[in-house]
C-alpha cells in the first residue's frame, strides 16, 4: 500500500489530479460519511484521510470534507490547500469561526478543537505534511500570495459537555 501511496504523491502534484479530486469529492464524502472514516478515495490508495465536520459559518448548517492528514503529537494536521487555488478553502473559513468540529477517521467521530497554526509553530508542522505528501509545496506555490491555512485538530469534547471529561486515552486517534 506504500507504494501505491508513493505513486499518488508524484501524480498528486498535478493540475489534472487537482481537477480529479475535485470531481470525487462528492462520492469521497460519501463513502466517508458512511464508514465514519474508515473508507474513502484517498484511503483506498493508502493515503490517511479524514472527514471533517465543520459549521457553517453563513448557514450554521454541518459541512463535511475529507482531508489528507498527518498526525501530529496528540492531533492531526490539516491542511487548506484548496489544490493550489487562489482562495482558501471554505472549511477553513468555517473552523475559524468555529473551532469545535468532528473528525471521523478510522471508523470512529472525535470531537475536536481546531487551532490555526503560525510562525514557527506553522513552519515546523509543514515540513511534516509535506514529507507526507510533498504534492502542498505545489499546491504552496500555485497559491499566489495566498499562505495556505495549516490546522492542528485537537481532541476535544463536544459542546455540550464542557468540563465533563470522558474516556482515558490520551490520544483518540491512535
Amino acid at each position: 500500500m506504500i507504494e501505491f501511496r508513493r505513486l499518488f504523491q508524484g501524480i498528486g502534484k498535478t493540475k489534472a489530479y487537482a481537477a480529479l479530486g475535485r470531481a470525487l469529492a462528492p462520492m469521497d464524502r460519501a463513502l466517508m460519511r458512511a464508514t465514519r472514516g474508515k473508507i474513502g478515495v484517498g484511503t483506498a490508495v493508502g493515503v490517511r484521510t479524514l472527514l471533517l465536520t465543520t459549521v457553517g459559518r453563513h448557514s450554521g448548517e454541518a459541512r463535511q470534507v475529507p482531508l489528507v492528514f498527518v498526525r501530529h503529537g496528540n492531533g492531526l494536521l490539516v491542511v487548506g490547500s484548496n489544490w493550489g487555488g487562489e482562495r482558501h478553502p471554505a472549511w477553513t473559513g468555517n473552523l475559524l469561526a468555529t473551532p469545535d468540529a468532528t473528525a471521523a477517521v478510522d471508523g470512529r467521530t472525535v470531537p475536536v478543537r481546531g487551532r490555526l497554526l503560525d510562525g514557527d509553530e506553522r513552519a515546523r508542522a509543514w515540513l511534516d505534511i509535506v514529507a507526507y505528501w510533498p504534492a502542498y509545496n505545489t499546491y504552496a506555490s500555485r497559491a499566489g500570495q495566498r499562505e495556505i491555512r495549516v490546522f492542528l485538530l485537537e481532541p476535544g469534547q463536544p459542546a455540550g459537555d464542557r468540563g465533563h471529561r470522558t474516556g482515558t486515552a490520551d490520544t483518540p486517534f491512535s
